[in-house]
């Protein structure tokens, strides 16, 4: 027998505890990663960056963007320091020569699996005391969230909303 629907108060205190607890935890692991990431002189959106370039291959700078979330100009220059610092580089597309294929180069490679490995090493000792059935449930509810905010976002679902009725939209 399936659970009784909740109830849209019920429905609006569980949201109430789901922000602020995905907050908190968005905050922690905020600094969390950048006591990690930044001490490797690269910024954590620059991280992000190369993770997206080594999990997914070469990318276009706009297709990298679209994965970053981020607008053009400010994917040029989390890419261009990437560049600098030699841990990306842009080579001619194979499928247009007028377009760039942004690459990690064996340095960034080393790179990304060091500060990958060190958070890693930090989840270690997050789940250590929680029992293989909670660490999976928990990995699978965070999954699941994912999956749905990304639906949202993907239907053209708004990501701001005007504070008060009157209020211009932030996406205006």
């Amino acid at each position: 027998m399936a659970p009784p629907a909740r109830t849209a108060p019920d429905l609006r205190q569980d949201a109430e505890r789901l922000h602020a607890a995905v907050s908190q935890l968005v905050r922690l692991y905020q600094f969390r990663d950048r006591d990690t990431i930044c001490c490797h002189d690269i910024s954590i959106t620059q991280c992000h960056a190369l993770e997206a370039l080594v999990e997914r291959g070469p990318l276009r700078s706009q297709a990298l963007a679209a994965a970053l979330m981020l607008d053009k100009s400010t994917t040029t220059r989390v890419v261009d320091a990437l560049v600098r610092k030699g841990y990306v580089e842009r080579r001619a597309d194979p499928d247009d020569a007028r377009a760039h294929a942004l690459t990690v180069t064996a340095p960034g490679r080393r790179l990304y699996r060091r500060i990958n490995e060190a958070l890693i090493d930090q989840q270690v000792e997050v789940l250590r005391d929680l029992e293989p059935g909670i660490r999976d449930g928990a990995t699978e509810v965070i999954r699941r969230l994912t999956r749905a905010a990304q639906s949202r976002l993907g239907a053209g679902g708004a990501v701001c909303t005007p504070l008060a009725a009157d209020a211009p939209s932030c996406c205006d």
